[in-house]
Protein backbone atom coordinates (compact mmCIF):
# COMPACT_ATOMS: atom_id res chain seq x y z
CA UNK A 1 0.00 0.00 0.00
CA UNK A 2 2.91 2.13 0.82
CA UNK A 3 4.30 2.09 -2.26
CA UNK A 4 1.38 3.21 -4.29
CA UNK A 5 0.96 6.36 -2.42
CA UNK A 6 4.38 7.86 -4.04
CA UNK A 7 3.04 6.11 -7.49
CA UNK A 8 -0.36 8.77 -7.40
CA UNK A 9 1.85 11.50 -5.90
CA UNK A 10 4.17 11.41 -9.32
CA UNK A 11 1.25 10.46 -11.49
CA UNK A 12 -0.30 13.56 -10.36
CA UNK A 13 2.87 15.75 -10.28
CA UNK A 14 2.57 14.52 -13.58
CA UNK A 15 -0.58 15.77 -14.29
CA UNK A 16 0.10 19.47 -12.75
CA UNK A 17 1.40 21.40 -15.73
CA UNK A 18 -2.14 20.30 -17.15
CA UNK A 19 -4.88 20.29 -15.18
CA UNK A 20 -3.49 22.68 -11.77
CA UNK A 21 -1.03 24.93 -13.21
CA UNK A 22 -2.08 28.29 -13.99
CA UNK A 23 -1.87 29.23 -18.01
CA UNK A 24 -0.65 32.39 -19.47
CA UNK A 25 -1.67 33.96 -22.74
CA UNK A 26 0.27 33.91 -25.65
CA UNK A 27 -0.68 37.75 -27.36
CA UNK A 28 1.07 36.17 -31.06
CA UNK A 29 -1.49 33.50 -31.30
CA UNK A 30 -4.51 35.82 -29.55
CA UNK A 31 -6.32 38.53 -30.88
CA UNK A 32 -9.32 41.09 -29.83
CA UNK A 33 -10.73 43.12 -32.86
CA UNK A 34 -13.35 45.68 -32.78
CA UNK A 35 -15.87 47.01 -35.44
CA UNK A 36 -16.19 50.82 -35.34
CA UNK A 37 -19.25 51.77 -37.78
CA UNK A 38 -19.29 55.04 -39.13
CA UNK A 39 -21.38 57.13 -41.57
CA UNK A 40 -24.10 54.70 -40.97
CA UNK A 41 -23.12 51.96 -42.90
CA UNK A 42 -18.92 51.59 -42.94
CA UNK A 43 -17.50 48.89 -40.94
CA UNK A 44 -14.00 48.89 -39.99
CA UNK A 45 -12.23 46.33 -38.15
CA UNK A 46 -9.33 47.75 -35.18
CA UNK A 47 -7.37 45.68 -33.03
CA UNK A 48 -5.49 45.74 -30.10
CA UNK A 49 -1.63 44.34 -30.63
CA UNK A 50 -0.86 43.85 -26.98
CA UNK A 51 -2.73 42.09 -24.86
CA UNK A 52 -1.47 39.53 -21.57
CA UNK A 53 -3.40 37.59 -19.09
CA UNK A 54 -3.96 34.45 -17.46
CA UNK A 55 -6.24 31.86 -16.13
CA UNK A 56 -5.97 30.60 -12.55
CA UNK A 57 -6.04 27.03 -11.08
CA UNK A 58 -9.63 28.12 -9.96
CA UNK A 59 -10.42 29.17 -13.36
CA UNK A 60 -10.24 33.10 -12.91
CA UNK A 61 -9.38 34.95 -16.06
CA UNK A 62 -7.59 37.88 -16.04
CA UNK A 63 -7.10 39.91 -19.41
CA UNK A 64 -5.03 42.94 -19.78
CA UNK A 65 -5.73 45.16 -23.20
CA UNK A 66 -3.19 47.79 -23.85
CA UNK A 67 -5.10 50.60 -24.95
CA UNK A 68 -2.13 52.44 -26.57
CA UNK A 69 -1.33 49.21 -28.73
CA UNK A 70 -4.60 50.14 -30.34
CA UNK A 71 -4.07 49.15 -34.50
CA UNK A 72 -6.85 51.16 -36.95
CA UNK A 73 -4.78 51.23 -40.05
CA UNK A 74 -4.23 54.59 -40.17
CA UNK A 75 -1.13 56.00 -37.84
CA UNK A 76 -3.08 59.89 -37.77
CA UNK A 77 -6.23 57.52 -36.50
CA UNK A 78 -4.38 55.61 -34.06
CA UNK A 79 -2.95 58.77 -32.39
CA UNK A 80 -6.55 60.56 -31.70
CA UNK A 81 -7.83 57.01 -30.52
CA UNK A 82 -4.97 56.85 -27.67
CA UNK A 83 -5.55 60.18 -27.28
CA UNK A 84 -9.11 61.58 -27.70
CA UNK A 85 -10.85 58.55 -26.89
CA UNK A 86 -8.90 55.84 -24.83
CA UNK A 87 -7.37 58.63 -22.40
CA UNK A 88 -4.01 56.41 -22.49
CA UNK A 89 -2.27 59.06 -20.79
CA UNK A 90 -4.81 58.87 -17.78
CA UNK A 91 -6.55 55.19 -18.61
CA UNK A 92 -3.84 52.85 -20.14
CA UNK A 93 -5.00 49.79 -20.23
CA UNK A 94 -8.59 48.02 -20.12
CA UNK A 95 -8.88 44.69 -18.05
CA UNK A 96 -11.50 41.57 -18.54
CA UNK A 97 -12.31 39.30 -15.65
CA UNK A 98 -14.31 36.34 -16.24
CA UNK A 99 -14.20 32.49 -15.23
CA UNK A 100 -13.81 29.58 -17.36
CA UNK A 101 -14.61 26.24 -16.26
CA UNK A 102 -10.89 24.93 -16.40
CA UNK A 103 -11.37 21.74 -14.95
CA UNK A 104 -13.33 20.96 -18.37
CA UNK A 105 -11.40 22.48 -20.43
CA UNK A 106 -8.02 20.52 -19.45
CA UNK A 107 -10.24 17.03 -19.94
CA UNK A 108 -10.61 17.78 -23.77
CA UNK A 109 -8.90 15.44 -26.06
CA UNK A 110 -6.68 17.19 -28.86
CA UNK A 111 -9.09 19.01 -31.08
CA UNK A 112 -11.95 18.37 -28.94
CA UNK A 113 -14.09 21.23 -28.01
CA UNK A 114 -17.19 22.42 -26.04
CA UNK A 115 -19.75 25.48 -25.87
CA UNK A 116 -20.28 27.91 -22.94
CA UNK A 117 -21.70 31.36 -21.81
CA UNK A 118 -19.37 32.96 -19.65
CA UNK A 119 -20.06 35.99 -18.05
CA UNK A 120 -17.20 38.69 -18.02
CA UNK A 121 -16.35 41.86 -16.29
CA UNK A 122 -14.71 44.85 -18.19
CA UNK A 123 -13.27 47.78 -16.21
CA UNK A 124 -12.56 50.63 -19.33
CA UNK A 125 -12.17 54.74 -18.20
CA UNK A 126 -12.81 53.86 -14.73
CA UNK A 127 -16.02 51.82 -15.05
CA UNK A 128 -17.11 48.65 -14.47
CA UNK A 129 -19.56 46.83 -16.71
CA UNK A 130 -20.65 42.89 -17.09
CA UNK A 131 -21.15 41.36 -19.71
CA UNK A 132 -21.92 37.70 -21.22
CA UNK A 133 -20.47 36.08 -23.86
CA UNK A 134 -20.76 32.87 -25.93
CA UNK A 135 -17.54 30.96 -26.47
CA UNK A 136 -15.95 27.44 -27.85
CA UNK A 137 -13.34 26.05 -25.64
CA UNK A 138 -11.14 23.97 -28.01
CA UNK A 139 -8.03 21.68 -26.62
CA UNK A 140 -5.15 22.51 -28.96
CA UNK A 141 -1.47 20.77 -29.89
CA UNK A 142 1.15 21.56 -27.44
CA UNK A 143 -0.82 21.28 -24.45
CA UNK A 144 -2.82 25.07 -25.52
CA UNK A 145 -6.50 25.40 -24.61
CA UNK A 146 -8.36 28.12 -26.94
CA UNK A 147 -10.97 30.06 -26.12
CA UNK A 148 -13.06 31.96 -29.39
CA UNK A 149 -16.28 34.12 -28.76
CA UNK A 150 -18.93 32.27 -30.81
CA UNK A 151 -20.35 35.89 -31.63
CA UNK A 152 -19.57 39.31 -31.33
CA UNK A 153 -19.89 41.22 -27.95
CA UNK A 154 -21.87 44.67 -28.15
CA UNK A 155 -20.77 47.32 -25.83
CA UNK A 156 -21.95 50.59 -25.86
CA UNK A 157 -19.46 52.85 -25.47
CA UNK A 158 -21.98 55.54 -23.49
CA UNK A 159 -21.72 53.28 -20.84
CA UNK A 160 -18.10 53.93 -20.46
CA UNK A 161 -19.01 57.09 -20.47
CA UNK A 162 -16.94 57.36 -23.81
CA UNK A 163 -20.07 59.49 -25.92
CA UNK A 164 -18.91 62.71 -25.80
CA UNK A 165 -14.91 61.54 -26.75
CA UNK A 166 -16.93 59.71 -30.20
CA UNK A 167 -18.77 62.63 -30.96
CA UNK A 168 -14.99 64.67 -30.64
CA UNK A 169 -13.31 61.85 -33.08
CA UNK A 170 -16.45 62.40 -35.41
CA UNK A 171 -16.13 66.33 -35.53
CA UNK A 172 -12.43 65.67 -36.09
CA UNK A 173 -13.08 63.21 -38.79
CA UNK A 174 -15.91 65.06 -40.60
CA UNK A 175 -18.25 62.06 -40.48
CA UNK A 176 -21.82 62.39 -40.39
CA UNK A 177 -21.96 59.67 -37.64
CA UNK A 178 -19.75 56.81 -35.64
CA UNK A 179 -22.19 54.27 -34.21
CA UNK A 180 -21.59 53.87 -30.07
CA UNK A 181 -22.55 50.38 -30.32
CA UNK A 182 -19.27 48.43 -30.98
CA UNK A 183 -19.28 44.75 -31.37
CA UNK A 184 -15.95 43.12 -30.12
CA UNK A 185 -14.51 39.28 -30.93
CA UNK A 186 -11.67 37.49 -29.59
CA UNK A 187 -9.87 34.21 -30.44
CA UNK A 188 -7.56 33.64 -26.91
CA UNK A 189 -4.79 30.82 -26.77
CA UNK A 190 -3.75 30.08 -23.47
CA UNK A 191 -0.78 27.66 -22.32
CA UNK A 192 0.47 26.04 -18.81
CA UNK A 193 2.97 28.64 -17.18
CA UNK A 194 4.96 25.94 -16.41
CA UNK A 195 6.00 25.60 -20.07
Amino acid sequence: MMKKIPLLLLMLMGLAPCAFADWTLLNDQSSLQYISIKDAHIGEINRFKNLSGSVSEAGEVSLTIDLASVETGIPIRDERMQAMLFDVGQFAQAKISGMLDLTRATQLELGETYTDTIKLTLSLHGIEKELNSRVQVTQLAGNKISVVALEPVLMNAADYKLAEAVEALREIAKLPSISLLVPVTYSLVFQPSAQ
